[in-house]
């Protein structure tokens, strides 16, 4: 996708927002936004980041929002109506346990096992790209769950979008500095920002699913974990 700007109107239809209210967001600062004259402008991969921090900090209410916003921007382009992550999750790329016990060896062993599906084409460069991402902003979470990825889609380097799950046999001090535990790790393999924001707010609304995380945690292999997916999937509310 083009890096084109945005303007107040296209923002506006993009975001599911009336003009007025994408305005008084840019005037408070409350989104990044800049002033040419007397229009606005807003830089799509700025957008992209503060709508990845804020699906990061939202609640099942507000994901749920979010998430209807950006499949209903996706009706009628070339994206499915609906992101699945259970069908963008092979059994090739899930790992139980995943043997790592530290940051970089946790991020090797990911990319290493995005690649046994032979979806993902420079282990090296996604590596690269993870730790990079990792450094600027980490991405674990407090529940006990990371969601790896580049800070910009990779799309040259795979052949479709997908996502990779590891589960480390005790939690690990991923972000060290937050002093967080952390034994659930996803690899997000996405092609477009698009695509990566709603594959993003999909699976936020399943770590939010009370009792999911539970029930990976204590699934013996990969096809039990994938069946998790499955079911609780099956029953989020649209």
């Amino acid at each position: 996708m083009a890096d084109e700007d945005f303007d107040l109107e296209s923002l506006a239809a993009y975001l599911h927002l009336s003009t007025a209210q994408v305005a008084k967001l840019a005037e408070r600062n409350q989104i990044p936004g800049r002033r040419v004259g007397r229009s606005w402008r807003f830089s799509q991969p700025e957008i992209h980041h503060w709508l990845e921090s804020r699906i990061g900090l939202s609640d099942s209410a507000e994901l749920i929002r979010v998430e209807g916003a950006l499949e209903r921007h996706a009706a009628g382009t070339e994206d499915e109506a609906t992101v699945s992550i259970a069908a963008m999750l092979p059994l090739a790329a899930i790992q139980i346990p995943l043997a790592a016990r530290t940051r970089n060896s946790v991020i090797t062993s990911m990319v290493e096992l995005a690649a046994q599906t032979g979806l993902l084409w420079d282990t090296t460069k996604m590596a690269d790209a993870v730790r990079s991402r990792e450094e600027l902003y980490p991405t674990a979470l407090e529940n006990g769950a990371a969601l790896l990825h580049p800070r910009r889609p990779l799309g040259n380097i795979l052949g479709e979008a997908f996502i990779a799950l590891g589960i480390t046999s005790r939690g690990i001090p991923f972000a060290s500095s937050r002093g967080l535990l952390t034994d659930v790790f996803f690899l997000i393999c996405s092609i477009d920002d698009r695509g990566h924001l709603r594959t993003l707010a999909r699976l936020s609304r399943l770590l939010a699913t009370p009792n999911f995380l539970d029930a990976l945690r204590a699934a013996p292999d990969a096809a039990a974990a994938h069946a998790v997916f499955v079911e609780v999937e099956g029953k989020l509310p649209q």
